[in-house]
């Protein structure tokens, strides 16, 4: 009955990745849940981060359509990019088969200025699916990309592991604030803890899992846990994650021009600006104001292939060509440079992918280098690299031959099978030592104009 179940849901998720999806729908407004908001009587900044403020069960659905398994929805108290209350929600997944306290913490690659897209919009089966964004400038697409991990979530399932699927990118969707990802990640393990029904104790042992936007909250989470959630920090056994966001100045530099991946620096601009309160629009010119204005909701899913060889210097005015020349620019990138984090404690896989022509991005410029089409490979190496010296067990694989989209079918079975060895307790392996150097992932400096 229990691989009945989720042999069943895995085909559903298999349907979903595909890209079958529901009727279309003609919104142009939020979707209207008041599960998603807050309306107790106690402040948010009087309570705990990981506070439960309200808890749900929903089928767990596929574009739309339930399935057999039910979610456990927390809604809970987390910490924005700039230490304010949030309410946020995640998504908690127990397997018929659960294994006592084995957890897995998923964190998806929704990849969204729309809240809508979120993962516990998908889970919960009320995500817009071809009608219009909020702006009406996008269609909504961005849900599917949520629902299609289904096919990732399934064996960890098979496997008797209870998932955690937090909205990593927060209430707001606040896209590569990489802070806040780790932290509403950390919050969401707390807040499982607390709901008897997810079966999850305070010893639970628990594994992060991501690729691309999901590896930035997985490895966030592991540089913050030590100081932001040290209680979650002692049950945590590992990370594995792929396609991996370190320096963000450098990735801009990367993308710049590319036929595919050119308009998610956009995108990022957008989600650091809402994260962080700046404004960037006195330094875009007339094709800056309408592009971002444009991409203000869009997911990834809007936005690839839509701008081929898209510049900074094509959106901003010509005195502001240099990105350094920009202050909050600066302070922004130094702040989600991973290098200039402290380093976690746990051990890691990691995978990266390096030949990004595939995907239309030429290597970079000097002291950028090659990458998988939109990820630096330079960097990661040079993050891991740091990681050995602090005396982590590393085992980083780079995929000379492959892109980033592919590049997650290779990293996918090698996560899994890294992730079940720590929960069965054997050493973990570690290539520290025969790490090929990468790039300088030293702060950026203020360029005068």
């Amino acid at each position: 009955m229990v691989g009945s179940t989720l042999r069943k849901l895995l085909a559903i998720a298999c349907v979903g990745a595909v890209g079958i999806v529901a009727a279309p729908t003609a919104t142009a407004a939020p979707v209207q849940d008041p599960f998603f908001r807050y309306s107790g009587a106690a402040a948010l900044a009087d309570l705990e981060p990981g506070a439960v403020l309200a808890t749900r069960t929903v089928p767990y659905h596929v574009v739309n359509v339930p399935t057999p398994l039910q979610a456990i929805q927390i809604l809970y108290r987390s910490t924005d990019s700039q230490g304010r209350p949030a309410a946020n929600v995640t998504s908690v997944l127990r397997p018929p088969n659960a294994q006592p306290d084995k957890v897995v913490a998923y964190q998806s690659a929704y990849d969204s200025l729309n809240p809508d897209d979120s993962p516990s919009r998908a889970v919960a089966g009320n995500t817009p699916l071809l009608g219009l964004t909020p702006s009406g400038r996008n269609v909504e697409v961005g849900g599917v990309v949520a629902s299609a991990e289904a096919a990732v979530l399934a064996p960890l399932l098979l496997l008797g592991y209870t998932v955690v699927v937090a909205d990593t990118q927060g209430p707001t969707a606040n896209f590569a604030a990489g802070p806040e990802y780790g932290q509403m990640t950390l919050d969401s393990l707390r807040a499982s803890q607390h709901v008897a029904e997810t079966g999850i104790g305070d010893k639970a042992e628990i594994g992060l899992i991501g690729y691309s936007g999901g590896a930035i909250a997985t490895n966030w989470a592991a540089i913050l846990a030590p100081s932001y959630a040290p209680d979650i920090n002692d049950n945590l056994i590992g990370a594995a994650q792929g396609g991996l966001l370190v320096d963000p100045a450098k990735n801009l530099r990367y993308i710049e021009g590319s036929i595919g991946w050119a308009g998610v620096a956009g995108m990022a601009i957008i989600g650091l600006g809402r994260a962080y309160d700046i404004d960037f629009t006195p330094y875009y010119n007339d094709r800056g104001r309408d592009l971002f204005a444009h991409v203000d909701d869009a997911s990834i899913l809007n936005v690839l292939f839509q701008y081929p060889g898209l510049k900074w210097a094509d959106v901003v005015m010509p005195e502001y060509s240099d990105p350094n020349s920009v202050p909050e620019f600066v302070d922004v990138v130094n702040k989600i440079n991973m290098a200039q984090a402290p380093t976690p404690t746990i051990p890691m896989f990691v995978a990266q992918a390096s030949n990004g022509i595939l995907e239309g991005t030429l290597p970079g410029p000097m002291g950028t280098g090659p990458g998988d089409g939109v990820m630096v490979a330079g960097d990661v190496r040079s993050l891991m690299n740091k990681y050995c010296d602090a005396g982590l067990s590393i085992q980083y694989d780079e995929y000379n031959t492959i892109s980033h989209t592919v590049g997650a079918a290779l990293w996918l079975p090698g996560a899994l099978a890294w992730l079940t060895d720590r929960f069965a307790d054997r050493p973990a392996p570690s290539n520290c030592g025969r790490i090929a150097p990468g790039n300088s992932l030293a702060p950026q400096e203020h360029s005068p104009r």
